[in-house]
């Protein structure tokens, strides 16, 4: 068993601490922000402080494929969330029997468990405090990474802990980085000599103006579509929570400088008024103001370069490996399957025995496991993107890509068959891939023969514009 250092505890870093001291390593949780999470959940999204995570209070989505490996790895963690108010739901069993045909047996995989981030978070932090050789030290700020004189691999640094900004060290058999989006990283390595990753980086191009509401009798507002929702050169973003809240989120391209207006209260609700599937989400008490996430890139580092590992002794989990925009909810499912995989690789090549063989067979679980789903998410999002900056240009959206043709020609056709219907579920929820679901006998056939649904109700570019004002 290892003594491990985890950077960040948020629910990356507790998913990866939990699952690492359930296998008997020795855990410890070093996390910036020195609050820890109340015990009333409306003091967690009212009063709790998490200055180091810049979307704690946007909308968050935690999908199927979240919840069942949670379930599966970790139980105890969605008891903890359903015990705080979490929202148990069933995409496939709530949908219209026109789309769904009724209830069928498997159904079940669709379950999702789900809540705002800080109640999603907290629930995990009360898991990680009572659990067995796990230690979660808040107000704890690592500078940089402690390493040996002589490393095991010449010019790869050998990561042997970290020191804090007030001049502690901690010794660790491994360092895992989970510290988001603003990993530092890369710096803390070039300060040991390391070469730099591999690194891809781009703007992602996409403005989020979210906002949450709750009702006064615990119930939700009804869905009339998907959650991710495309219009005419925007997406609504519509998501149930905890406790009888929800939030609404309108995402643009960054370059829309009309809708820039949105981050006001009246706009923000003028437009979302003009939506026939939104607008009742609008009828309870807001609960936040117009909150604004931009700047997003997507962002991907590989440590492992040149047929060597950068440094040893280190390892990048979830967004500290790699980021995208958020808009399709694969955040928190892709972090906790990167845990999964890293917990494997460690059952299979101890660390503290080989550090090397660690390295090395950590890169090739996750560009097996985890890198095809960040691919996938990028390319939808720049798809998007180009389409609603074309939309705003007022000219049609064309590209040869095939895999964008199969995503679009799935969510167009699966209200008219049940079988396309829970395709385009799995495939939204992560429990399946897109090229899976096309290569299964029928499905191509099946949307072939399907009559695709009509757009969406909403306005045009032109009468958005002018609603906005």
């Amino acid at each position: 068993m290892a003594d491990i250092i985890v950077i960040g505890a948020g629910l990356g870093g507790l998913g990866t601490g939990l699952l690492l001291a359930r296998d008997g390593h020795r855990v410890r949780v070093l996390e910036r922000d020195a609050e820890a999470p109340p015990d009333c959940p409306d003091d967690l999204w009212t009063a709790w402080e998490r200055r180091g995570v810049n979307q704690f209070r946007m909308l968050h989505s935690f999908l199927a494929r979240w919840r069942q490996t949670v379930d599966a790895e970790l139980p105890e963690v969605a008891a903890e969330l359903v015990l705080a108010g979490g929202l148990r739901t069933n995409p496939v069993a709530a949908a219209p029997a026109v789309f769904s045909g009724g209830p069928r047996p498997g159904d079940e995989r669709f379950d999702v468990v789900t809540g705002r981030r800080p109640v999603v978070e907290a629930a995990m932090a009360r898991v990680a405090a009572r659990t067995p050789g796990l230690t979660v030290e808040r107000g704890v700020a690592v500078r940089g990474l402690t390493a040996v004189d002589r490393p095991l691999r010449p010019g790869t640094p050998h990561v042997t802990g970290v020191v804090t900004e007030d001049g502690r060290q901690f010794t660790a058999d491994l360092v895992i980085d989970t510290t988001g989006r603003r990993s530092p990283l890369p710096g803390w390595l070039a300060a040991l000599g390391a070469p730099a990753p591999v690194e891809e980086r781009d703007d992602a191009g996409f403005l989020y103006y979210g906002r949450h509401f709750r009702s006064t009798d615990g119930s939700l507002p009804a869905a009339f579509g998907p959650p991710l929702q495309p219009y005419d050169s925007l997406s609504l973003l519509l998501l149930a929570a905890d406790n009888g809240t929800w939030g609404i989120g309108i995402i643009t391209s960054a370059a829309d400088s009309v809708l820039r207006a949105a981050r006001r209260e009246d706009v923000w609700t003028r437009v979302v008024k003009n939506y026939p599937l939104a607008a009742h989400w609008l009828e309870g008490e807001p609960i936040s103001d117009v909150d604004v996430m931009a700047k997003l890139e997507d962002r991907h580092r590989r440590y492992w370069r040149d047929g060597a590992p950068v440094a040893t002794g280190v390892a990048a989990v979830a967004d500290a490996w790699a980021c995208t925009n958020p808009s399709v909810g694969r955040g928190a499912t892709l972090a906790v399957l990167h845990a999964v995989c890293l917990r494997d690789v460690l059952r299979e090549v101890p660390v503290a025995d080989d550090a090397v063989g660690f390295a090395r067979r950590f890169d090739e679980a996750t560009l097996a496991t985890v890198e095809p789903l960040y691919r996938e998410t990028v390319a939808f999002d720049r798809h998007r993107l180009a389409e609603i900056d074309a939309q705003i240009a007022g000219r049609p959206y064309e590209t040869d890509d095939p895999g964008w043709q199969q995503e679009e020609a799935l969510r167009a056709t699966a209200p008219a068959d049940p079988e396309l219907f829970r395709t385009y579920v799995a495939v939204r929820s992560v429990l399946e891939r897109r090229e899976e679901a096309w290569a299964r006998p029928g499905v191509a056939e099946r949307v072939a023969a399907a009559i695709p649904a009509p757009p969406l109700p909403g306005p045009s570019r032109a009468d958005l514009v002018a609603i906005v004002g």
